[in-house]
């Protein structure tokens, strides 16, 4: 990656998940710079990444040759509208707020911006992320290559060729993670409902879960149907739950439910 400065405006835990890839890779500290209302979690980047801190978001930016918006969706105009007064002619500007379209940032900044859209997961924070990432025919390979460096120093990393596809990264990667915490919350339940001790089903529930994704990343060539009937035996104990999912409507839940994240994003995209 170019030794680019690099200033995130917001201190969440993105931003920590981004900024640790990136020290951690060997990115120089120095060049690196967070903004944030509040103290303590700039204090506590400083102290961890060593990493430039402070309240100015204009003087960062002005510094910067990057500038990652890490703010929620309903601060970004307010965020964007008190940096007008920058030149950002020369400056990349990549965001990781869903549901705000790209055309959005050019009126919140009043001026022509060069933007990444980006849709990472909270995976990111442990170096596991999936991070969607869309830019139009303006972007430079440069520049979409320091936004692939950024993003990925949180995990994987997928291009698409559609802004519009960005709702399905959320439905896919950016909301996923809470369906599997949720489905791995219900088995516990119904372990500690069963006689189970708590600590023990949580311990099956989540190796099991670890150990079926790594089966899905490890064996490409193989379908999910397959791998599922490796482990169903016709008549046994999975093919009873199995079917009791199918009669539930498993398929139909997750559909409507991946749908009506879709749907929800592009609301945001009206509202924002």
């Amino acid at each position: 990656m170019t030794q680019a400065k690099v200033c995130f405006i917001g201190a969440g835990n993105m931003t920590r998940s981004i900024i640790s890839g990136l020290v951690k890779n060997g990115y120089p500290s120095e060049l690196v710079h967070a903004t944030n209302p509040s103290q303590p979690k700039l204090d506590a980047l400083s102290a961890d990444f060593g990493i430039l801190v402070s309240n100015d978001n204009i003087q960062a930016a002005k510094d910067a040759d990057v500038i990652v918006l890490s703010v929620k969706p309903q601060l970004m105009q307010q965020v964007c509208e008190s940096m007008q007064t920058l030149d950002l002619s020369n400056k990349l500007v990549i965001t990781i707020a869903a549901g705000i379209p790209a055309s959005r940032y050019q009126q919140y900044f009043n001026q022509p911006i060069k933007l990444i859209r980006t849709m990472p997961n909270t995976p990111t924070q442990i170096g596991y992320g999936m991070t969607g990432i869309f830019a139009d025919n303006s972007i430079t390979e440069a520049h979409k290559a320091i936004c692939q460096t950024l993003m990925e120093s949180g995990g994987k990393v997928i291009w698409v060729e559609k802004e519009s596809e960005l709702n399905q990264v959320i439905a896919l990667a950016g909301s996923s993670p809470a369906y599997f915490f949720l489905f791995i919350e219900s088995m516990i339940e119904t372990g500690k409902r069963m006689g189970m001790d708590e600590a023990k089903a949580r311990a099956l529930a989540e190796q099991a879960a670890l150990g079926a994704a790594q089966m899905v990343i490890q064996n490409q060539d193989l379908s999910l149907a397959t791998l599922r009937n490796n482990v169903t035996s016709k008549g046994g104990t999975t093919a009873q739950a199995v079917e009791t999912f199918e009669k539930g409507g498993l398929r139909e839940l997750v559909d409507s439910a991946m749908s009506n994240c879709v749907a929800k994003a592009e609301e945001m995209a009206k509202t924002f």
